[in-house]
């Protein structure tokens, strides 16, 4: 996965990037990523994998992180955090109705997915926790709670992305939890929460005057571009770690391959974190970050 990004500060952007910019058709890469990985961990202990199930898994998550990003964009302009974000679908249609009423009906399709897999199962414990990543996403932005304001933001990432679809994913194809699947969430958790985390360095004065107390803000960017290495690091040291233990197979350190990705978010964000317009496009290389190392990590379990 290649991204090319740019910023898109400047009203007089061309409207089809702009448009191209707030789809945000890379980060959708987030939503189908756990769905992969916990079903990678379910083939290599089960043998089991549902192709049906999967797919519509794959559908349905990326239909409710829709939901997710269209209502935050609804719920942002509210508290004009987002008044010189271009690119926000809002400010492209100022139809602030239309976009809550599509990310309503994204939700209740994503919905109607993960409930026909419950039905085949005869089993409510997807859909339960899949209820749960909604109420963490809702929590992130939605009133009254907003506690992305509070810089919480990437632990509700980790836990709706990270440990609870993983596990969903998991017992979707065997109807069980696994330890070896949570062990392995944690990882894909914090990778996911990089693509959130690199998010906020670009855009400190808005967050500032909005009163939003993101993580960069709270510890200005140099530090948070220290912090930025520590938790990139992390991953691969899991990995590591729990294959020499035995819990997790060799070939899963196939993720290491992704380390080219690690390096480069890592150095730019050092060199410009202090400059917008530069390091706006670190997310984009954290969701690289996140989709060759996750997508390797399960590709180990299921080879």
């Amino acid at each position: 996965m290649t991204i090319k990004s740019i910023s898109y500060s400047s009203k007089n952007f061309p409207q089809k990037k702009l448009w191209i910019a707030a789809i945000k058709l890379p980060m959708y890469s987030v939503a189908i990523i756990p769905i992969w990985v916990g079903s990678a961990i379910a083939y290599s202990q089960t043998k089991i994998f549902n192709t049906q199930i999967f797919l519509t898994f794959a559908i349905a998550a990326i239909l409710i992180l829709a939901w997710e990003n269209l209502s935050n964009d609804v719920f942002d302009s509210e508290t004009e955090i987002d008044k010189n974000k271009h690119h926000s679908l809002v400010n492209l249609t100022r139809n602030k109705q239309l976009i809550f009423w599509l990310g309503n009906s994204c939700l209740l399709t994503g919905l109607l997915g993960i409930f026909a897999i419950t039905w085949w199962q005869q089993d409510l414990t997807v859909i339960g926790l899949i209820l749960v990543c909604c109420i963490l996403g809702y929590i992130y932005q939605g009133p009254p709670f907003r506690l992305g304001y509070q810089g919480l933001g990437e632990i509700l990432c980790f836990f709706a992305f990270g440990p609870v679809a993983v596990e969903a994913a998991y017992y979707s194809q065997a109807q069980s939890f696994s330890a070896v699947a949570l062990i392995a969430s944690i990882s894909v958790g914090i990778a996911t929460s990089l693509v959130l985390y690199c998010s906020h360095f670009h855009q400190v004065e808005d967050d500032l005057a909005a009163g939003k107390k993101s993580p960069i803000v709270r510890l200005g960017t140099q530090r948070g571009s220290y912090l930025l290495n520590w938790l990139t690091a992390s991953i691969y040291v899991i990995g590591i770690i729990y294959v020499l233990v035995g819990d997790f197979p060799l070939l899963t350190l196939l993720s290491w391959m992704s380390l080219p990705f690690a390096v480069k978010l890592c150095l730019h964000v050092h060199r410009h974190h202090h400059h917008p317009e530069i390091v706006s496009n670190s997310k984009f290389i954290a969701i690289g970050v996140h989709f060759w190392y996750c997508f390797l990590f399960g590709l180990g379990f299921m080879l």
